[in-house]
């Protein structure tokens, strides 16, 4: 049952199962008393055997089916008991493979397991990269199609005094989608509480829309691209102001850019 230190795995899956004769048992208690790494193996194959008796649904026995099992394995009055030990171990062998494929199984489980969260985590990751993708695409064709369109107002801004060099702006508008992108150079830089203004001055008569803040870089350049804008509002005019940072509901004069919007596609 035991080599020189150890009890074999098989006779401890055979103690876990209360299949082992008494004194046999009762050595394998004395050792396990002794030895911690027969008492973690121990440990390891009880927890199998609970996996597994949690996953087959438990039925009660017949009744008397106890009483008639004994009575079948004691002795008659004339006849020794005989155990073959060649039996005994075959029978030993027969239960205890059946537990390593169960083992087995188990740990296959397991790895398909971690392989198919992996392959999961993965597909997910590929498809938030795709949809990223599509709405980058989406926005680069929309400014293709606002550049491209003829029937967009190309307007170019420029200040009321002749500085060198001379700041500028262009803006090019599709009222019909309230598509607007705007490119500004040679922009004086501004205090830490200042920004600039981009204003859409509508056709109509209405009021000035905010078309959105901006500052310049150290080269003075700025843009503005695809603002939240009202659809179907023509433009008259463009404007630009210097405004407090976070912005103003109506221009603050003066206006240091203006440009006035020709007819859609002139």
């Amino acid at each position: 049952m035991t080599d020189a230190r150890h009890i074999s795995p098989e006779d401890l899956t055979l103690y876990a199962m209360q299949a082992l004769a008494a004194d046999e048992s009762a050595a394998a208690r004395t050792h396990l008393a002794e030895c911690a790494q027969c008492r973690e193996q121990l440990a390891s194959i009880n927890g199998d055997l609970a996996l597994v008796a949690l996953s087959v649904d438990q039925q009660p026995l017949p009744a008397g089916a106890r009483a008639r099992f004994l009575a079948k394995l004691a002795p008659t009055a004339d006849q020794a008991p005989v155990v073959s030990i060649a039996s005994k171990r075959a029978s030993r062998a027969a239960v205890f493979i059946p537990w390593l494929a169960v083992a087995a199984l188990l740990v296959l489980s397991v790895s398909l397991g971690v392989q198919v969260q992996r392959l999961t985590q993965q597909i997910r990751s590929v498809s938030d990269q795709t949809a990223r993708l599509a709405i980058e695409n989406a926005r680069a064709q929309e400014v293709l199609e606002i550049l491209s369109a003829p029937a967009a107002q190309r307007v170019v801004l420029t200040g009321p005094m002749p500085p060198r060099p001379l700041p500028t702006g262009r803006a090019v508008y599709l009222p019909a989608r309230g598509g607007l992108i705007f490119q500004g150079n040679n922009l004086a830089r501004l205090a830490d509480d200042k920004t600039y203004e981009l204003w859409v001055i509508p056709a109509n008569g209405s009021a000035p829309i905010p078309a959105g803040l901006f500052r310049p870089d150290e080269a003075g350049n700025a843009s503005v691209v695809l603002p939240p804008l009202p659809v179907g509002v023509p433009a008259k005019a463009f404007g630009i102001t210097i405004e407090k940072d976070g912005g103003s509901a109506t221009p603050t004069a003066p206006i240091i850019l203006s440009g006035a919007a020709p007819a859609s596609g002139e």
